[in-house]
């Protein structure tokens, strides 16, 4: 039985884990969180990728947890409103889609659920290095014993272990989009209710939207920047920074900024994207955001994520297919998925991609070869 570890537990090595065992290989999942992590935003899962979780048995559950907005308001920087929808919101589009919005949580539990009885995890563990030999690839951890496996995959985001230690330095294959995001939960001290409020002021804005039945807010906070000279997994770094900057607002400044030096959940990072030549060497792969991240903007980084594990997972699974024929054909198949779904982020800098163009891309592949 092929044995193939993953690198990273989140929505892309998740669903690659499942996939893969059904089709007869053996995942193990290496993730450096302690326990599959919660927190973030909301997420959308569209086009071809509704298909690709109602092959796994996922659609209805996913379904019962989207969220149920009802519109979004718009407003200026001093908390007006000059805007309002009740058809559509910025975080989701139209709110008539068959398009499924649901917390990354959400699907990251539904996801880990079918794969925790029968696949190996890894929690609380990183990779150190990779070593290929004619055998596999050994690996090395930061806390567990070495061990070889016939393929690895890096499904470990935008900043992916596995692209530095086997493809090169992140600055080879980032580009910066100008921005960056914070993602933070608090709790509902605005009383939406099923509603989305937006504001800009200045070179910052955000949107937030309430959850969990509308006892909760996630709080999605952006502000345009060049690279920021720091690390980051620095979190008390960036949190200061993103506490100073609401601060700043004209509009519940001291509640927001409150809610950011608070938040249990609390995530920055550079909207950025990762364009990588080839997306395997040898015996590794990369998969969703660590080999071709379309970032935040576009929308569809979790429809690629699982679009791209199925694929892989396709391919791989492929009687009497070697590993170099299938990464081969995984490239083939979604490198224009990808092309035209990167370039959702770019369209309209500062605003949503047209309706026609997420719509031509989010159907741009075809799951059967």
């Amino acid at each position: 039985m092929t044995t193939v570890l993953i690198s990273g537990g989140g929505i892309a090595g998740s669903a690659l884990a499942h996939l893969l065992r059904r089709r007869g290989l053996e995942p193990t999942v290496v993730e450096r969180s302690p326990a599959p992590r919660r927190g973030g935003q909301a997420v959308d899962v569209r086009g071809v990728a509704l298909e690709v979780v109602d092959r796994m048995g996922l659609l209805e559950q996913a379904r019962e947890v989207r969220t149920r907005m009802r519109g979004m308001s718009v407003l200026d920087a001093d908390g007006n409103e000059i805007h309002r929808s009740t058809e559509a919101t910025f975080s989701s589009g139209r709110l008539d889609s068959a398009d499924i919005e649901l917390l990354r949580e959400d699907l990251v539990r539904l996801l880990h659920e079918r794969t925790r009885q029968d696949v190996e995890h890894l929690f609380g563990d990183s990779l150190t290095a990779l070593t290929e030999n004619e055998d596999g690839v050994r690996a090395d951890f930061a806390h567990g014993s070495s061990r070889t496996f016939d393929l690895v995959v890096g499904a470990d985001g935008l900043h992916s272990t596995v692209r530095q230690l086997v493809f090169g330095p992140q600055e080879r294959f980032s580009r910066h989009l100008g921005s960056y995001v914070s993602v933070f939960s608090a709790e509902n001290f605005l009383g939406l209710d099923n509603w989305q409020t937006w504001l800009r002021d200045g070179d910052a804005g955000f949107g937030i939207m309430p959850v969990r039945d509308n006892t909760e807010l996630r709080i999605a906070f952006g502000f345009e920047s060049g690279p920021l000279d720091g690390d980051h997994r620095d979190t008390g770094w960036l949190r200061g920074l993103v506490t100073e900057k609401l601060g700043a607002l004209r509009w519940e400044a001291a509640r927001l900024a409150k809610a950011a030096a608070e938040a249990p959940d609390f995530y920055c990072d550079a909207m950025a994207q990762i364009h990588v030549d080839r997306w395997s060497r040898g015996r590794v792969a990369l998969l969703g955001d660590a080999g071709y991240c379309a970032s935040p903007l576009s929308g569809q980084g979790t429809s690629l994520a699982l679009v791209g594990a199925h694929v892989l997972a396709d391919e791989l699974g492929r009687a009497g297919t070697g590993h170099r024929a299938a990464f081969t054909r995984y490239e083939e198949r979604m490198r224009p998925f990808v092309t035209i779904n990167q370039a959702l982020a770019t369209e309209n800098p500062g605003g949503p991609a047209s309706e026609e163009s997420v719509a031509r891309a989010k159907n741009a592949i075809r799951l059967d070869a």
